[in-house]
């Protein structure tokens, strides 16, 4: 997303070498989480888990109501601090990981829960993405001098941008509370692609969503993974769209880990069949 103008006209993004047709796109382990335990008062939401995430994966996080994953998530951005284990992120060991750090550096998310200004319009929450690209003073920002004056403009550039990717066009200036859920969805993603992410966070994208509101939203995710060279780490129930979406797939069960592959290495698991598939038995 090279900003060139305000609102300028929709445009397909350039692919970046490697990415496009998904093979060769995937690279080092950026993100591990070690042998994270994670207890609220006497429950286990966690239980000694481990797994990593590759540059320019798709890796979803699956598992019944309850396994842990939103927990997870959590973790890995540091709205939870867990009692055990650490994250390793870009190099880097965390115990635990603060949500300033990992926003700082490059992980973005989205919530199970939409959580937008519902008063504000499409275009001020996808703006509120750019905070932490900020580096005017208040007083620049107010009289809107210097740095104030440039950043808005390069800000409100990108966001133009990441408006037209997602083809919101017609709702920029729309609040968002009046707005169908498969839009808020969509500007959610949005707001989080503002960040210029490294590592993208999904809690349940589908959620909620009809057939054709599904389609778009993954398609979007491909798009933002293979042109943008996102990585991507996901949450979601739709077997199909996990199936056709993932790289590697990490399983949870009653909050310890299950099985960890390739989707048909998931989909063939005797144990996951069991607990969570509920495929009968040949």
């Amino acid at each position: 997303m090279n900003d060139s103008g305000a609102a300028p006209a929709a445009e397909t993004p350039t692919a970046a070498a490697g990415t496009v047709g998904r093979p060769n796109r995937i690279g080092e382990v950026i993100l591990k989480a070690e042998n994270i335990t994670m207890r609220f008062g006497g429950v286990k939401a966690l239980s000694d888990v481990s797994f990593d995430v590759r540059r320019g994966e798709v890796r979803s996080i699956i598992g019944p109501n309850g396994a842990g994953k939103s927990s997870m998530l959590n973790v890995i951005n540091g709205f939870y601090q867990p009692q055990e284990g650490s994250i390793w992120y870009l190099g880097k060991s965390y115990s635990p990981m603060r949500p300033y750090i990992a926003a700082s550096n490059g992980i973005a998310r989205t919530f199970q829960n939409i959580a937008l200004f519902k008063g504000m319009s499409t275009l001020d929450n996808i703006m509120t993405g750019r905070i932490l690209k900020q580096k005017a003073t208040l007083a620049e920002q107010a009289l809107y001098i210097g740095r104030g004056r440039s950043e808005e403009i390069e800000h409100r550039e990108h966001v133009e941008r990441v408006i037209d990717f997602l083809e919101i066009q017609a709702v920029r200036k729309t609040p968002v509370g009046r707005l169908p859920y498969g839009l808020q969805k969509r500007v959610e993603l949005g707001r989080a692609l503002a960040a210029e992410p490294t590592l993208l966070l999904l809690d349940e994208p589908m959620a909620g969503m009809n057939l054709e509101e599904k389609e778009d939203m993954s398609r979007f995710i491909i798009d933002v993974n293979e042109y943008f060279g996102t990585t991507i780490a996901l949450i979601e129930h739709d077997m199909g769209v996990v199936m056709d979406l993932s790289d590697r797939v990490v399983v949870l069960d009653y909050g310890s880990k299950l099985a960890d592959g390739t989707p048909d290495e998931v989909r063939n698991n005797q144990a996951v069949i069991d607990a969570y598939l509920g495929v009968a038995h040949d």
